[in-house]
């Protein structure tokens, strides 16, 4: 697999995997195909991946925190924030204030599982 720097010292697969769909969206979510596709991933030289705590209402992070807390895997994890909305709606807004950036990284669902 291929690598690019994403800054001067920052380095990460060319291929990157999205793991919005394994949290809703696309159907109903399965945790142990989404574990699969994790693991499959990595075997195939992608390190690089990409979450945000909408996605499953904080499902798609704590789905990623149990990953790597089960594997420990060197790999790089883009999380975003900034969409906001509640569970079960679909209905969406925006809040990119100092205080939601900060709230977001305390409450990611990343947090309970990872542990630098």
């Amino acid at each position: 697999m291929q690598s690019r720097y994403l800054t001067s010292s920052l380095r990460v697969s060319a291929l990157g995997l999205g793991c919005m769909g394994m949290s809703e969206f696309y159907g109903p979510r399965d945790d142990d195909a989404a574990m699969a596709v994790l693991d499959k991933a990595l075997t195939l030289g992608i390190y690089f991946f990409d979450t945000a705590d909408m996605y499953g209402c904080g499902h798609n992070e704590a789905l990623l925190g149990k990953f790597i807390r089960s594997r420990k895997p060197a790999l790089t994890l883009a999380t975003k924030f900034g969409i906001v909305r509640q569970p079960a709606e679909y209905r969406r807004g925006l809040c990119n204030t100092p205080d939601y950036a900060r709230q977001s990284c305390e409450a990611s669902h990343l947090n309970e599982n990872v542990r630098a």
